[in-house]
């Protein structure tokens, strides 16, 4: 129940007792101060790792090949390796149950030009899968589907930079650009969260490159995203598999990493997680130790209190005054210091990691630095609970004595 009368005694303690009150109070919010920052500074590193996988799927592998740099069964140095279509084919019914997206990709870079508007671009050729391994994000029309595949239709999707190059604000959807000296009908325009670059860009279907562009079954890359129920460590053993099966196929040498490669994101991911865990347990670590510095500084002033107002505390039950509202006072106060000092080292801490947000980012790579409001409060909830038993244990002692032993301490 609310008793203003006890409020106003605690208020009139702290007024009187300023210095004091203070140093309560510092203990409190340096520790909140210092935790949210380091959990601050953590996060934004996560933030920079996440950033840089942004506008690929998670979940997404990546066969690529190059020339071998080993000789392998009688096969000399310097062999290029290329992909085809039967590779292609063989990892889809190989690995069926551990798929859940596959596209192969080719590279090209031609001129896309609309009236009197021209500029060079990266065109990939793509199955439709390859809109959730990219992340493309379709903001008019429509991407690629099997039907364009089957029929090697002259179709393109278009980033959305692309049309402000070509069209400005005009409507795009549905015109005709040409290509590299062929005409094509845009069937959709994409948006990308990779940026800039991922904007300048185009798709195609796959089987339209094959034909128009070397009328041959060539694919330069084989990306796929696995099955999302398999667990990290599933999915790296599941890509060393893949990688280890495509060498023996194409006759590359086991340890030769120049010819082909897997770029796995589980691997990405399951290093981060792990990189992440250690530096979060180290700042788990540092804080805790802030934290009992904390809690161990409230002690301690709060038992010079207790000893300082025994005398008082003897006049009171003299009064008549009993013990539990004793307690009681004490605790409140020591309770109301540690609740506002510990959200004024929340509130500074925030601050503080929003005004040197951009900073960090630019020099240090450290994105977005914030902090979850649940662990600060988690934090400031342990360091008021400590406050509670800090102040409740020396005044329970003291409440419990004499009245005349109490006017006696010194």
């Amino acid at each position: 129940m609310f008793d203003l009368d006890r409020w106003r005694e605690i208020f009139q303690s702290i007024n009187k007792n300023r210095l004091r009150s203070v140093m309560s109070g510092f203990t409190v919010a340096f520790a909140i101060l210092l935790f949210t920052l380091l959990f601050g500074i953590v996060s934004g590193l996560s933030n920079t790792f996440k950033g840089a996988f942004v506008d690929d799927a998670q979940n997404a592998m990546f066969v690529r090949v190059w020339k071998t740099s080993k000789p392998y069964k009688g096969l000399q140095t310097g062999r290029r390796i290329q992909l085809k279509n039967k590779d292609y084919n063989y990892v889809t019914d190989e690995y069926a149950s551990k798929i859940q997206y596959q596209s192969a990709r080719i590279y090209k870079n031609f001129s896309i030009k609309y009236k009197n508007e021209a500029s060079n671009y990266s065109i990939t050729a793509v199955n439709p899968d390859h809109q959730f391994l990219e992340k493309t994000i379709i903001e008019e029309g429509r991407y690629l589907n099997e039907r364009d595949l089957n029929e090697a239709s002259k179709v393109i999707v278009i980033g959305r930079l692309i049309k402000k190059d070509l069209f400005g604000e005009r409507p795009a959807l549905g015109k005709r650009v040409n290509v590299n000296g062929s005409s094509y009908l845009i069937i959709g325009i994409f948006s990308d969260d990779g940026g800039d670059n991922e904007e300048r860009k185009a798709y195609i279907p796959l089987t339209t490159a094959q034909k128009m562009y070397g009328n041959n079954d060539y694919v330069s890359q084989i990306a796929l995203g696995y099955n999302p129920n398999l667990s990290l460590t599933e999915a790296v053993t599941f890509g060393n598999r893949l990688e280890r099966d495509l060498r023996s196929k194409l006759n590359i040498h086991p340890d030769d990493q120049s010819a082909l490669s897997v770029r796995n994101m589980a691997e990405a991911n399951k290093g981060i997680g792990q990189f992440m865990g250690i530096l979060y347990a180290i700042v788990i670590i540092v804080g805790s130790g802030t934290l009992v510095a904390g809690i161990i500084g409230i002690s301690n002033i709060m038992i010079f209190v207790i000893k300082e107002r025994t005398k008082e505390f003897g006049i009171r039950k003299a009064l008549g005054a009993k013990p539990a509202s004793i307690v009681a006072m004490v605790v409140q106060e020591s309770v109301l210091i540690t609740t506002l000092a510990g959200y004024l080292g929340l509130s500074l801490g925030t601050y503080i990691l929003s005004l040197i947000g951009d900073s960090l980012e630019e020099n240090y790579f450290i994105k977005d630095p914030s902090v979850s409001p649940g662990i600060v409060i988690g934090a400031t909830v342990v360091l008021i609970l400590s406050g509670l038993i800090a102040g409740y244990v020396p005044a329970k002692k003291a409440a419990n004595i004499k009245p005349i032993e109490a006017l006696r301490a010194d």
